[in-house]
């Protein structure tokens, strides 16, 4: 999920997006994308309350996803999530896929299994998913 400063201009979220697909592309394989629109947050991030959401759901190695996290980390128009929650649930679904890929075989995708356990725990909680 990319989640997009509306404090940003239309121009600076329109870059973040497409430098987004594009080190995607290049790395690995873009699956899905969905724009969302303008949604509330479930918690403030940096004293906002609204961002533009959009879903990127993608095949990559872990040397994208590292690569990802750092350009998204100090691209304008983005915002980060490495405080609090948001922090703390990336630091559990990487250890969740880590420790999935040690116990399965080298040719098992682990990543949409752990989306459907969770989407089918939390689904009541957030209809949205």
């Amino acid at each position: 999920m990319l989640l997009l400063d509306l404090a940003a201009a239309d121009d600076v979220r329109a870059k973040a997006l497409a430098d987004t697909r594009a080190q995607v592309e290049a790395g690995g394989e873009l699956v899905l994308e969905q724009s969302w629109g303008t949604r509330a947050l479930a918690y403030p991030i940096e004293h906002r309350d609204q961002a533009e959401y959009h879903l990127l759901q993608l095949h990559g190695d872990g040397p994208l996803i590292e690569a990802l996290e750092r350009n998204l980390r100090i691209a304008d128009g983005v915002l980060p999530s490495n405080e609090g929650r948001g922090f703390v649930l990336r630091r559990v679904v990487r250890r969740a896929v880590l420790a999935a890929r040690r116990h399965s075989s080298s040719t098992t995708v682990v990543t949409p299994a752990l989306v459907d356990a969770a989407v089918g725990t939390f689904e009541v909680a957030y209809p949205q998913l």
